[in-house]
C-alpha cells in the first residue's frame, strides 16, 4: 500500500475528518437533508491566495462560490454554447434564489497582468481567448492612470467590467431593480488583507 502521508489533500483531509468534521456533522447532515440555501453568489478568481470561504469565515452553505481566470463575467449570449460562468449564474439566481452576487478581484492577479503585458504563449488555448475580453478596458486604464497605480487600478476595472455584464443577464437586471437581489464589488489584498468595496461608480474604499 501506497504511504499517503506526504499527499498534502490526504492529509488535509484527516484533519478534517478528526477535528473539524466531529463538530460540524449536524450542520453538514441538515445541509444533506434539506439542501443548500446561500445568501451570496461570488464570482472571484481561481488564485489559491484568495479563497472567499477564508475571507469572508463562511460556514458551508452560505456561499455559492464561481471561480474562473481573473474573475470574469462574459456578456449575456445564450447561444447553446458551453457557457460555464453563466450557467453557475443562472443556477445560483434562478434555483437557490441567492440574495446578493459579489464580484470579488484581488491583488497580484496573473490574469490581469496577462491583459495588460499578454498572455504567456504556453496557455494560448484557452487563458489567451479568455482574458482577451477583459483587455480594452485594461488598456484604457493603463492610458489613464499613473504607471505606479496600473495593476491595481486594472484590477478593479476588471471587476467594475464584470459588474457591467452581470446587468446583461435579463434575470439579474430585473431582480437587481425589483430590489431583489443586489450587486457589489470587491478587492482583496493578499498582503495586507485588507478588503475594499466598490462605492459609487469607480471608488474602492478599504472596509472597517
Amino acid at each position: 500500500m501506497s504511504d499517503d502521508s506526504a499527499d498534502p489533500l490526504i492529509s488535509g483531509y484527516r484533519r478534517f475528518r478528526a477535528e473539524t468534521w466531529p463538530a460540524a456533522r449536524a450542520e453538514y447532515e441538515a445541509l444533506a437533508a434539506d439542501g443548500q440555501t446561500p445568501h451570496t453568489l461570488i464570482v472571484a478568481c481561481s488564485d489559491s491566495r484568495a479563497d472567499p470561504a477564508l475571507i469572508f469565515d463562511a460556514a458551508p452553505g452560505q456561499l455559492f462560490v464561481v471561480r474562473n481566470v481573473a474573475n470574469l463575467v462574459p456578456p449575456y449570449e445564450p447561444d447553446g454554447q458551453l457557457h460555464g460562468v453563466s450557467a453557475a449564474l443562472e443556477f445560483g439566481v434562478k434555483m437557490l434564489n441567492v440574495g446578493r452576487i459579489v464580484v470579488m478581484g484581488h491583488a497580484h492577479c496573473g490574469g490581469v497582468a496577462a491583459m495588460r503585458d499578454g498572455a504567456p504563449d504556453s496557455v494560448r488555448d484557452f487563458v489567451a481567448p479568455w482574458i482577451a475580453q477583459g483587455t480594452p478596458v485594461v488598456s484604457q486604464v493603463a492610458e489613464a492612470v499613473d504607471p505606479a497605480e496600473i495593476e491595481q487600478a486594472s484590477e478593479e476595472a476588471v471587476v467594475r467590467l464584470s459588474l457591467q455584464n452581470l446587468r446583461t443577464f435579463p434575470w439579474i437586471a430585473e431582480r437587481e431593480a425589483a430590489g431583489t437581489l443586489a450587486l457589489s464589488g470587491l478587492h482583496f489584498g493578499i498582503a495586507d488583507g485588507v478588503l475594499r468595496s466598490l462605492e459609487g461608480p469607480g471608488r474602492f474604499e478599504a472596509l472597517g
